[in-house]
C-alpha cells in the first residue's frame, strides 16, 4: 500500500469529506434502507392529503399502544379538527424542556371552487383554485384524482376518494394542442396556463331531456346525487382537493429512489413519526404534524395557531410558553437537492445533493435572510455532535443562490416561543411538483437522525 504524504494525512484531518450516504452504510444496513422505504412508500399512498395523513398517522400510533387524551396521559395523542396531530410520550421531568419534531402534512395541488360544476362547450368541468407554490402548467394533461370530504345539508360528513383504484374514473385538465398554441407559445412560461385555465374535465354525457338547458352538468350531479346524497349546494361546505393519481414507486434502475407526489413534506413526517415511535428518552417527546405550511401556516391548524400551546398544557399547569421557551425543536422539512440539469440557480459549494443524506439547514428564507428563524451556532453544532456521534451522514447547504428566490418553514413561527429550533431532512428534486424524488437513503437517514435528536438533546 502507497504511503500517504503529509498533506494527505493533514487534509483527512482538517477537511470536511463530501461522499454520498450510501457508501457509509453499515454491513446489512442497505436491506433496511429497502424495507424502510416499502413502509414510506405504503405512508405516501394512504396520505396525500393532511386530513388522510392525520387518520393514517393515528392508527399507527393506536398500534404502537398510544390512545386519545384524556383516556391516557403518558403515551397519547391530540387531533385538532382532523388536520394537526400531536403524539405525546410523557418522561420522567418536564424541568428542561422538552423535544419536538414537528412536520408538515399538506402539500400543494388544486382546491375545487366553492361553486365549482359547470357547462361548456358539451362537456362538464370543475373550477380550481391552486393551492400552495406551484407550477401551473404542470397539472394539464395528466390523470387527477379527487380526495376530500363534503358534508352534506343533514350534517353528514361523507369521505371522498376517486380516482386512486383502477376501478375508478380519473379526471385531467386538457392542455392546448401544439397545432394551435402559437399564442401561448409566446407567454412566459409562468403564464403559458393561467389560474382560470385551471379547470377539470369531468364528464361528457348529457341527459335525456330536452327541457333541461344544461343536460351534462345535471347528469354529473345525479350520478354525485346517487352516489353520495349530495346536492349542488353542498360543494360549499366542502373540502375537495385534485391530486396527482400516480402511487408512490421506486425510481432508477438501482430503486434507489422514490418518486411521489407529495414528498414535501411526507417524507419528513414519516421519518420524524417511526423515529418518535421507537425513540427511548428520559425526556418528554411530542411529534407534531401541522397544517397550511404550504400557504403561510394561517389558520386554526397552521403553526400560527395555538395547538402546540393546547398540547402543551396536557403537561404542565404552567404557562405553556415557558416550557417551549426551555425546549428542543427540529423544524422537520425537505430542503432542494441540485438538479444537474439546472445547476445554474445553485451554489454549488454551499447546496445539497440527493445521496448525501439529511440537511442541517441553520436558515432558509429568501434574499437577506427574511422570513428565516437562522439558529444559533451553539444548537447547530449540539444537533450535528449528535449526528457525528451516530455516525449519520448530514449535509448543509442552501436552497439556491441568495438572491435566486428562496422559501420558508415553520421554524419561524416556533422560534416566537423563545425556543432552540433548526431545519432537518431530506433533499429532494422537483419539489412542489406533481412528482417528487427523494433518495431513499436521505430519508432513511433523516428518520435515524430525527431518533438520535430524540434521545440524546439536552
Amino acid at each position: 500500500m502507497e504511503k500517504k504524504t503529509k498533506y494527505q494525512k493533514l487534509a483527512e484531518k482538517i477537511l470536511m469529506k463530501k461522499e454520498s450516504a450510501w457508501l457509509m452504510l453499515r454491513k446489512n444496513e442497505e436491506k433496511k434502507v429497502f424495507s424502510f422505504a416499502e413502509s414510506y412508500k405504503d405512508f405516501l399512498n394512504k396520505s396525500k392529503t393532511e386530513l388522510e395523513a392525520v387518520e393514517t398517522i393515528r392508527k399507527i400510533a393506536e398500534s404502537y399502544g398510544f390512545k386519545e387524551y384524556p383516556k391516557s396521559k403518558v403515551k397519547y395523542y391530540l387531533i385538532n379538527r382532523g388536520k394537526n396531530i400531536a403524539l405525546v410520550k410523557k418522561g420522567e421531568s418536564i424541568e428542561k424542556g422538552v423535544n419536538i419534531a414537528i412536520s408538515h402534512l399538506d402539500s400543494p395541488r388544486l382546491d375545487l371552487k366553492p361553486h365549482p360544476l359547470y357547462e361548456d362547450s358539451d362537456i362538464a368541468l370543475f373550477k380550481t383554485h391552486y393551492y400552495g407554490g406551484i407550477k401551473k402548467y404542470h397539472w394539464v394533461s395528466s390523470q387527477l384524482a379527487l380526495h376530500g370530504i363534503v358534508i352534506r345539508k343533514d350534517g353528514k360528513k361523507i369521505h371522498v376518494k376517486i380516482g386512486d383504484s383502477k376501478k375508478d374514473p380519473v379526471f385531467t385538465i386538457a392542455d392546448l394542442l401544439p397545432h394551435l398554441d402559437k399564442k401561448q407559445e409566446e407567454k412566459p412560461m409562468k403564464e403559458a396556463i393561467e389560474a382560470e385555465q385551471l379547470n377539470i374535465i369531468v364528464g361528457n354525457m348529457p341527459v335525456n331531456d330536452k327541457k333541461i338547458d344544461e343536460k351534462i352538468k345535471l347528469n354529473i350531479m345525479k350520478i354525485l346525487n346517487e352516489k353520495y346524497g349530495i346536492t349542488e349546494e353542498d360543494f360549499v361546505t366542502a373540502e375537495l382537493h385534485a391530486v396527482p393519481v400516480a402511487e408512490a414507486r421506486d425510481l432508477g434502475f438501482d430503486k434507489s429512489m422514490v418518486i411521489s407526489y407529495g414528498q414535501d413534506d411526507k417524507s419528513s413526517t414519516y421519518a420524524a413519526l417511526l423515529a418518535f415511535l421507537e425513540a427511548k428518552a428520559k425526556k418528554t417527546l411530542i411529534f407534531l404534524g401541522v397544517d397550511k405550511e404550504e400557504i403561510g401556516s394561517e389558520g386554526p391548524t397552521g403553526m400560527k395557531s395555538s395547538f402546540i400551546e393546547e398540547v402543551i398544557r396536557t403537561l404542565t399547569k404552567q404557562d405553556p410558553r415557558l416550557l417551549l421557551s426551555r425546549s428542543k425543536v427540529l423544524s422537520c422539512d425537505v430542503d432542494a437537492a441540485v438538479n444537474p440539469t439546472f445547476k445554474d440557480v445553485h451554489d454549488t459549494l454551499n447546496a445539497n445533493y440527493l445521496g448525501r443524506g439529511p440537511v442541517v439547514a441553520m436558515y432558509t428564507g429568501y434574499g437577506g435572510k427574511y422570513s428565516a428563524s437562522d439558529a444559533g451556532a451553539e444548537y447547530t453544532y449540539k444537533l450535528i455532535s449528535i449526528l457525528r456521534k451516530h455516525k449519520i451522514p448530514w449535509q448543509s447547504g442552501e436552497l439556491g443562490k441568495v438572491d435566486e428566490g428562496g422559501g420558508g418553514t415553520i421554524a419561524k413561527y416556533v422560534a416566537k416561543y423563545n425556543c432552540d429550533v433548526i431545519d432537518f431532512g431530506p433533499p429532494v428534486l422537483g419539489m412542489h411538483g406533481p412528482m417528487e424524488v427523494a433518495s431513499k437513503i436521505d430519508v432513511y437517514y433523516t428518520y435515524k437522525g430525527i431518533k438520535a435528536f430524540y434521545e440524546e438533546m439536552e
